[in-house]
């Protein structure tokens, strides 16, 4: 009898324990949202609905304005103006099509650049679907002037206001004042590590608040889950509408996959939106592929050979690209290079032996930022999880080396080492030889970094990955980019990249 009530203490702690959680978990999140200013029509606007609707009326307003724009230009150039009627069509057929596209729904982080060839692609098809009609309609007209000028004012006035909300969105996200409650379902490392990253990344707008497992590993350290576990899954209903969960992360539970698909239907139920880290996500590409066999799904994996002919053709363009940098950048250079021969004694340029492609070793230049006088401090170890880089021990940097490090100045020397096939213009930043042995054996996947050439910029620097930052993140980073690489990937880093530069090169 006494094993029998000490059972039932132990559950009443237990579901106590569960219940003061939860209320915490409810409290920090009514807390939040009243710090920031958070209110109901902020978020409707911002995260809800309001933000889809908001975005099909200002395209509509757009290209109203730019339609009316197009024809007064015209006219005011003397420019016959034929072809207007059907012109005024053009705001519905440009929402229909960006309906069509998925250019309104909903997703937790907007990369403007990835969503500019799609509005381009759906204003350009509108513009050539009302040409057809107007062709059809009055054939003696000739509407083509006409159009192309509410092409180019269509594209200039939409683009600017898809980019305008998607920076607004992303301003609020960052600083709290919108941002959906979300439960993690899998307290393990998998789920930690999305936890940690939505926390890390508030833009991507979902702020975790918990935890739903039913035995968390015990493996994971506490201090890495960064929200408590709130309960087990059987519990979503009663945790969500306690705490106002709106988003429902699945990263690997210890409940059996056959479970979860309750909790999803529940979840529709409930009327939450569902997210799922699939399972061999390290080897999930941007090219994967959905096919049907009948009502069962398959993935087709599908990646780049870092060895193959894609990747030849990138390191030509590379060579090519560095040669007219050179030429272009000349008289910069010899400036940089005087510079630094009148700043402090020692040599122009800054060599150290890094390791790149299938673990070649090469030396990369810089031009050099550090007094040379000063003896360097040996045996720096980075921190714990971090890369090494920056100031490592004494700070020997000139004052002209600071500038030339806040700015990246200091990096265009690997220009040369792009021209002389070491380095490609976007790759994973080469490391020293002592450093890429001691992360081979501590961090999983680190050598999968020298599949490919080692770059002047990369996917990880633009994302902030810059001198002792997280290791395991830029490893990540790296990673994906060999992984999803596209010359589109590589146009996009280097236009990332000039708004890089303008933070610290520390």
């Amino acid at each position: 009898m006494a094993a029998i009530d000490m059972s039932e203490h132990t559950r009443q702690d237990e579901r106590d324990l569960a219940a003061d959680v939860a209320a915490l978990a409810r409290a920090d999140v009514a807390t939040s949202r009243r710090a920031a200013g958070r209110s109901l029509s902020a978020h409707w606007l911002l995260e809800g609905q309001g933000f889809t609707w908001m975005r099909v009326i200002l395209d509509a307003l757009l290209t109203v304005l730019a339609v009316v724009a197009a024809v007064a230009g015209a006219e005011k150039a003397g420019v016959e103006v034929q072809g207007a009627s059907m012109l005024y069509a053009l705001p519905l057929v440009v929402v229909i099509l960006m309906w069509a596209r998925g250019l309104y729904k909903r997703s937790v982080r907007v990369m403007i650049l990835d969503r500019a060839i799609p509005t381009v692609g759906a204003v350009s098809v509108a513009c050539m679907t009302v040409l057809a009609f107007q062709m059809v309609a009055t054939p003696d007209d000739q509407p083509g002037p006409l159009i192309a000028r509410a092409w180019v004012f269509t594209l200039l006035f939409v683009g600017a206001g898809r980019v305008s909300l998607a920076v607004a969105q992303r301003q609020a996200r960052a600083l709290g004042y919108v941002g959906r409650p979300t439960l993690i379902v899998g307290a393990g490392h998998v789920g930690a590590q999305v936890a940690r990253r939505l926390q890390d990344h508030p833009e991507y707008g979902l702020r975790p608040v918990g935890y739903l497992d039913a035995d968390p590993i015990a493996a994971v350290d506490s201090t890495d889950r960064r929200v408590p576990v709130l309960g087990t899954p059987d519990e979503i209903g009663r945790i969500a509408e306690a705490i106002g969960v709106e988003h429902v992360i699945l990263a690997f539970s210890s409940a059996p996959d056959r479970g979860l698909i309750p909790l999803t239907r529940e979840c529709e139920v409930l009327g939450l939106e569902v997210s799922l880290v699939p399972r061999l996500f390290e080897s999930i590409t941007d090219r994967v592929a959905l096919e049907r066999l009948g009502g069962l799904p398959l993935l087709g994996l599908r990646s780049v050979d870092p060895k193959g002919w894609q990747f030849q053709i990138k390191y030509a363009l590379d060579r090519v690209a560095a040669a007219l940098g050179i030429v272009v950048c000349a008289p910069l250079l010899a400036v940089l290079a005087l510079a630094v021969r009148l700043s402090s004694p020692g040599p122009i340029l800054f060599r150290q032996r890094r390791v790149g492609r299938d673990g070649q070793s090469f030396d990369l230049l810089k031009f050099r930022s550090m007094r040379v006088e000063v003896p360097m401090v040996d045996g720096f170890k980075p921190a714990s999880g971090s890369a090494p880089g920056g100031i490592e021990g004494v700070d020997r940097r000139t004052p002209l080396g600071r500038f030339l490090r806040r700015s990246s100045l200091d990096e265009l020397p690997q220009l040369f080492n792009v021209l002389t096939g070491d380095m490609s213009m976007i790759g994973p930043r080469p490391e020293r030889p002592e450093f890429v042995e001691l992360f081979r054996q501590d961090l999983d996947r680190y050598a999968d970094r020298h599949r490919v050439k080692s770059g002047i910029t990369g996917w990880a620097q633009v994302h902030g990955l810059r001198g002792q930052t997280s290791l395991a993140d830029r490893v990540e980073w790296d990673n994906f980019y060999i992984e999803n690489w596209s010359l589109w990937l590589d146009f996009k880093i280097l236009l990332l990249t000039l708004g890089a530069v303008l933070r610290s090169g520390e």
